[in-house]
């Protein structure tokens, strides 16, 4: 496998300098151009990511900062966005690379673990197999939307033993608040009754889809002691990358700041705007917290742009964001009504992405991976190619095109 890698990662950066002006046009065509048939690709900028940083064997490259790693977030995210784009073969790679080297084909059993790649001995294989909870609940989302959309038994039973393992290994119940989903099985539970928590691995579209599947499981109640976290944790209308919560008693506690990373919002934090602004209009839960985080909506507007970094007990903003973050609060600003703000931040984030795009892989730059993934998802909503219902279920540009079993 490694030298699989190595050979194709060869051949992307040869032919990058060719192909970055076709795809520099491609990652912009209008939405007017998605599926017209199931022959054609759904979503022009998914098929231009994929075909440079997704691997034939299902792989995705650059999701790590490690050079060459590849992380689950990667591939979940990937999972996604090719069943938006109605890529039903790259799906299926996704998923079998994801099982096979992060959960050693055991998805009954294992949660993937989160990082792959190269060891200091030049094996190449899995290096860390805590799982990172997030990546896990897109993979099992996923699964979910692909059976029902492809009839797809197979992935149906996948998803619900990656639910169970999910429950068994993932779910607490925390004194005083209920059941919550730690970030990982390993690193979360402090000494004196205290765990730390991340906003971003939670959105509620996925925790309403997880219930529409399980309504007897603990998804409600998780995704109302979510809200309740980002509600009761954020000041100054910012939610911060990590939260602890304290028990204070075997029956009651209390969110507190992070013992670790403190009171800061920036490379997760930004995520939960993304998910808030992109959850159905309808869902009760995402137009409470939205009226509460109106602090990035006010920086955006004062300074032109998101701040990098936010220190949410004080409110203060520093930092020049990366064109990701923009990409973000696209859904955000149209969610909070201000559409003309949400179209600045879309100007600057296409001028970006074509830079981006257009720099060959063997060049030196900042990475692509974040602000790539980010602008997948806010452009695929903005340009209706995925929405999501009330219930957590994708509706889909696609669908009324294509020949499907009808939906369970």
């Amino acid at each position: 496998m490694s030298s699989r890698g190595a050979s194709l990662r060869q051949g992307l950066r040869g032919n990058a300098r060719r192909l970055s002006a076709v795809l520099a046009l491609a990652v912009l065509a209008p939405a007017t151009a998605a599926a017209k048939s199931c022959e054609s690709p759904a979503w022009p900028l998914w098929q231009t990511y994929a075909t440079r940083f997704v691997q034939d064997d299902g792989r995705v490259l650059e999701s790590s900062l490690k050079n060459n790693h590849s992380t689950s977030e990667g591939q979940s995210y990937g999972m996604l966005f090719a069943l938006i784009g109605n890529d039903q073969p790259r799906f299926d790679t996704l998923w079998r690379w994801t099982s096979a080297n992060l959960a050693g084909a055991d998805i009954a059993t294992r949660l993937p673990g989160w990082l792959w790649g190269q060891g200091t001995d030049g094996q190449w294989r899995l290096q860390d197999s805590n799982s990172a909870a997030d990546a896990d609940l897109w993979i099992a989302y996923a699964l979910l939307e692909a059976a029902r959309l492809w009839d797809r038994p197979d992935y149906h039973r996948d998803a619900l033993h990656l639910m169970a393992t999910i429950e068994e290994q993932l779910v607490v119940k925390l004194p005083g608040l209920g059941p919550m989903v730690l970030p990982g099985p390993q690193g979360f539970v402090q000494p004196d009754a205290l765990w730390r928590l991340n906003p971003s691995y939670l959105p509620l579209p996925l925790l309403r889809r997880l219930a529409k599947e399980a309504p007897s499981g603990p998804w409600q109640a998780i995704a109302h002691n979510t809200a309740t976290m980002i509600a009761q944790s954020s000041r100054h209308g910012f939610v911060a990358d990590w939260v602890g919560y304290q028990g204070t008693s075997a029956q009651s506690g209390v969110f507190v700041s992070d013992p670790i990373n403190g009171d800061t919002g920036s490379y997760d934090a930004i995520r939960v705007y993304l998910w808030l602004g992109m959850s159905d209009t309808s869902e009760p839960l995402a137009a409470l917290l939205l009226k509460r985080l109106d602090g990035m909506a006010r920086s955006t507007v004062a300074t032109g742009s998101p701040p990098e970094t936010v220190e949410v007990r004080h409110g203060s903003a520093r930092g020049q964001s990366p064109f990701g973050f923009r990409a973000a609060l696209i859904p955000y600003l149209q969610a909070k009504g201000q559409p003309g703000l949400a179209d600045q931040q879309r100007h600057r984030v296409e001028l970006a992405l074509r830079e981006a795009l257009a720099r060959p892989d063997a060049d030196v730059g900042p990475p692509r991976y974040y602000d790539l993934m980010l602008s997948l998802f806010a452009l695929g909503w903005a340009d209706k190619h995925y929405r999501f219902r009330e219930d957590g279920t994708l509706k889909l540009s696609w669908e009324t095109a294509c020949t499907r079993t009808t939906a369970r």
